[in-house]
């Protein structure tokens, strides 16, 4: 008996155990070539280097949980420039929160090693960025507000609060996903508007053929 309930208790830990991992397991959601773009602006009297108005992240490859991607950006005075950051999830080289782990839910957790902790997805809700409703995902503190798309793990929206000036970014377009029509996928929807419009001219013509074949008879 004692043996039966040593094993019973043994397979729920292994159990538990293992989903307990699987609820945490580290997902990269971007590939080699996605990009998005953000508008950008600044309140307060933040240094010429964080007075952007617009901003591009191109994912150039990705290697297990690691991948880079190549950040560009326009000041305010016009001018551009990039730069290639580094990504790790095991290691918690999540970069300002800008790209975190895919398939988050409320209350799972990414590491942040900028910070030596872990950060806990506060909660989850829809959206609609770059013309697509999608479900987004939220962390809020102090120093910054984030949210992400939850199947990709990239930030939708943010307001970086930096000492005497706010950073605040939105997400605008991206080869991600396709723009909606009400409510459809882009190429969706003009698939079933190419759809009706066959099926229309095919009634329309077996209703004029029969009309005339009944005319003739007359």
């Amino acid at each position: 008996m004692r043996k039966t309930v040593v094993a019973i208790i043994i397979i729920t830990f292994i159990f538990t155990s293992l989903t307990v991992a699987q609820g945490q397991s580290i997902s990269v959601g971007v590939k080699s070539g996605d990009w998005i773009e953000y508008s950008v602006s600044t309140t307060g009297t933040p240094p010429p280097e964080q007075n952007l108005n617009w901003a591009r992240i191109e994912i150039l490859d990705v290697e297990g949980t690691a991948f880079h991607a190549n950040f560009t950006v326009r000041y305010v005075n016009g001018t551009i420039s990039s730069s290639v950051r580094f990504f790790n999830f095991s290691a918690g080289n999540v970069q300002a929160w800008i790209i975190i782990p895919a398939n988050l839910s409320p209350n799972q957790y990414f590491y942040d090693s900028g910070i030596g902790s872990n950060v806990t997805i506060q909660g989850q809700m829809d959206e609609t960025f770059a013309g697509a409703n999608r479900v987004i995902t939220y962390t809020n503190t102090t120093e910054r507000n984030k949210e992400w798309d939850k199947a990709t793990g990239v930030y939708m929206e943010s307001n970086d609060y930096l000492g005497n000036y706010t950073v605040h970014a939105k997400a605008t377009a991206t080869n991600m996903w396709n723009p909606q029509i009400l409510g459809f996928d882009q190429t969706v929807f003009y698939s079933l508007v190419v759809g009706i419009v066959v099926a229309v001219v095919i009634v329309v013509s077996l209703v004029v053929v029969t009309w005339k074949k009944k005319w003739i008879r007359r």
